[in-house]
């Protein structure tokens, strides 16, 4: 473990209030380290993940692909990974389309695709089906725009998500939403917001505190804006993204990911929250390059240990 490390261990903790570890491990996970199409899978593929001592993953698959999809490629997934010992965290499927488009036609399109790969990850049985909202940016999903935090993109956003919410529902799957502070899922308040205008147990977010850092005093001051996040959305968060976050040099403002426990997130912190609201719920590891990945799990079990987290 690096200097800099033992460093952030060193350091006083936060009062924790109510805070209690919970007598179930907590479990690690990798996203990326999958192929998109599950029927590629090798054995070679399921053996790097457990020997990374991962116990389960998630991957993407392409939302055009998931139209290609059978039951029989479902079943003989399942007759591939009998005995593997992997859990499915994480599905989902890509797509470029905005959930809250003004064009209807857009956001239908959009909707059969996940519908789509909501009946894949109920075949596969994945614990979550990973949601996009999209944006209004022709960039990309994960571009700034100043119409998606209009009033009314929030209005077609939750009106999308209504009929997707009930066809999960219907497949008894578990949908989800990322958020992050370039899109329309920001700030936590309002994500909560708008899971509970949709009104469905099956929709849900992903915990990924790191995406709703935008501000330098957020970043400098990470315990009490991880406090800020679970407050608002924790009990609606059953899995968790764990990276860390460092401000960049450079003219205006640059924040950006790091390697968990490199960075200036409190990430004990983050670990007992999330513990103490999903005993046995998962944290994916996401984002870096193959040869990051050992020291970001051993930093994460590390940090764990130190903080009275068990992690399986």
């Amino acid at each position: 473990m690096s200097e800099f490390l033992l460093a952030r261990l060193r350091r006083p903790r936060p009062c924790l209030g109510e805070i209690h570890g919970s007598s179930q491990p907590m479990r690690l996970g990798i996203v990326e380290m999958m192929p998109g199409d599950f029927r590629t899978w090798t054995k070679d593929h399921t053996r790097a993940v457990r020997d990374l001592g991962f116990t389960g993953f998630g991957f993407h698959l392409d939302g055009e692909t998931a139209f290609d999809i059978t039951p029989d490629d479902c079943r003989r997934y399942h007759e591939f990974m009998a005995g593997e010992g992997l859990d499915l965290v994480q599905f989902a499927i890509l797509y470029r389309e905005c959930l809250f488009s003004p064009d209807a036609a857009e956001r239908a399109a959009v909707t059969v695709k996940i519908n789509r790969g909501t009946e894949i990850a109920a075949a596969l049985g994945a614990q979550a089906f990973l949601l996009r909202p999209g944006s209004r940016s022709p960039a990309g999903s994960w571009t700034p725009h100043r119409d998606n935090y209009l009033p009314e993109s929030r209005d077609l956003l939750v009106e999308t998500l209504k009929p997707i919410a009930r066809k999960a529902e219907e497949d008894g799957v578990i949908l989800a939403m990322e958020t992050h502070v370039v899109s329309i899922m920001d700030p936590p308040e309002k994500c909560r917001d708008i899971v509970e205008a949709v009104g469905s147990d099956h929709l849900r977010l992903i915990m990924d505190a790191v995406n709703h850092f935008g501000s330098i005093q957020d970043v400098y001051h990470s315990s009490a804006f991880l406090n800020c996040i679970f407050d608002a959305v924790g009990p609606l968060a059953p899995v968790a993204h764990l990276k860390d976050v460092k401000v960049s040099p450079g003219l205006v403002v640059h924040i950006d990911q790091e390697v968990p426990g490199e960075g200036e997130l409190d990430l004990a912190l983050m670990l007992q929250r999330f513990d103490a609201l999903f005993p046995e719920g998962y944290g994916l590891i996401e984002h870096l390059p193959r040869e990051k990945v050992p020291v970001a799990a051993a930093n994460i079990r590390s940090i764990a240990a130190h903080s009275g987290v068990d992690i399986h």
